[in-house]
């Protein structure tokens, strides 16, 4: 069996965009026609260059490969033009090719690809969402929103606690920055504060929080939203410092008693290895569309547990990277919390054959073979993105 063909797509994703402006998704084909489905998640480039590079390393190193053979075309990605070293954009692009082959030898084999990582440990997995508006856009331009207001932060999350969910993230701390880490001002260590108090009287204890950042902070400051923090129990703590510096984030770990979780910006088990030695944090959550792929993340899994440290796959993509997490997720003992578009409605569904089944605030992984799920292509087609906007941007100037 060898792969002989690819196809790319740039899919719009429209209002109120859960996940992101677009998605980019791909398909590998096999001189037995079968078909391999993948998703990319590398947001340093525009879309139309993200679509050159998969080209570049499908005729380098995919083209008349074995799909089997996935530890042989990882080296030779990772290494390739003579880097041996964690490459956040070329492992992303890798990432989408390599789910695309688990996809297909999944198929070949009857089997969906946890069966193939170790089999399934967990019959459902837990899920979480972000407080996304109620209505409108996810990239709200008023300034009084469920970002910034607790009320209505607090009244999002009574509804999605109401509608299953079993915790919730938020992230009030305020825009991130290609300057960060800074200290935070008091007037921003207050309206998280308020938040998180407001969300944590709403749903009592029928729900964990969890506290998203970006980066933004210096370790010292970090420490002190976190002493604003504690009181209100969160599960985590996420990605408190900018993520080239683990020793620094490790500050802050050792400084709060909330878990410290971080990892969608990392790529590769090198960079996991480092925040696990330094003790930065608890929780991984890698991005299965930039990590490496399903082998790589189930190595780190593997270090993770070592360290008794827990996963939650981290997801602000579309449904294929999603699926991927599902699968890794479902065969990792250490497997904590999976994030969820909240319950996988929307254009989520209506971009695959078969939507992700949730229920209850849980995902119950897919007995069909390989990733899971059929891209519908029609619906990718009709649903082209022209524009080219990076996936996500950050403010380029200094937070005053």
């Amino acid at each position: 069996m060898r792969i002989v063909d690819l196809k790319t797509f740039v899919v719009g994703n429209p209002p109120p965009h859960h996940g992101g402006r677009y998605f980019v998704f791909l398909k590998l084909v096999t001189d037995s026609g079968v078909e391999g489905v993948g998703e990319v998640y590398v947001a340093t480039f525009g879309p139309r260059t993200v679509v050159r590079m998969i080209e570049d390393v499908f005729e380098r190193h995919i083209r008349g490969q074995d799909p089997r053979r996935i530890e042989t075309m990882t080296r030779r990605v990772y290494g390739s033009g003579y880097s041996l070293r964690p490459d956040v954009s070329l492992m992303g692009v890798f990432s989408g090719l390599e789910m695309a082959c688990w996809d297909i030898v999944g198929k070949e084999t009857g089997q969906p690809v946890y069966e193939l990582l170790g089999g399934r440990v967990h019959e459902r997995l837990r899920t979480y969402t972000y407080l996304y508006p109620k209505t409108g856009t996810a990239y709200p331009g008023d300034p009084v929103n469920v970002y910034t207001d607790p009320a209505m932060a607090a009244e999002r999350a009574l509804e999605e606690v109401e509608a299953g969910f079993t915790a919730v993230k938020f992230d009030p701390a305020g825009p991130y920055t290609v300057f960060d880490g800074r200290q935070p001002d008091l007037e921003s260590l207050a309206r998280a504060e308020a938040l998180t108090r407001a969300v944590r009287e709403a749903v009592g204890n029928r729900a964990d929080l969890l506290f998203g950042t970006h980066g933004q902070f210096t370790a010292a400051g970090a420490i002190r939203l976190a002493r604003r923090l504690e009181p209100y129990d969160p599960l985590w703590f996420e990605e408190p410092t900018p993520p080239e510096v683990p020793e620094e984030m490790a500050k802050v770990a050792r400084a709060t008693s909330i878990p410290v979780a971080t990892g969608e910006r990392l790529t590769t088990k090198y960079e996991f290895a480092r925040v696990l030695e330094t003790g930065a944090a608890a929780i991984l959550q890698m991005n299965l569309g930039r990590v490496g792929g399903l082998l790589e993340a189930k190595k780190i899994a593997g270090m993770a547990e070592t360290r008794y440290a827990q996963i939650a796959p981290h997801l602000y993509c579309g449904p294929v990277v999603g699926a991927a997490n599902i699968q890794l997720a479902a065969c990792s003992p250490n497997f904590l919390i999976l994030e969820s578009i909240r319950t996988w409605g929307g254009f989520h569904a209506e971009i695959l054959q078969t939507p992700i089944r949730w229920e209850d605030g849980y995902v119950l992984p897919p007995t069909a073979p390989g990733l899971g799920v059929e891209l519908d292509e029609a619906v990718a087609l009709a649903n082209p993105y022209d524009g080219d906007a990076l996936h996500l941007e950050m403010q380029g100037d200094p937070q005053p």
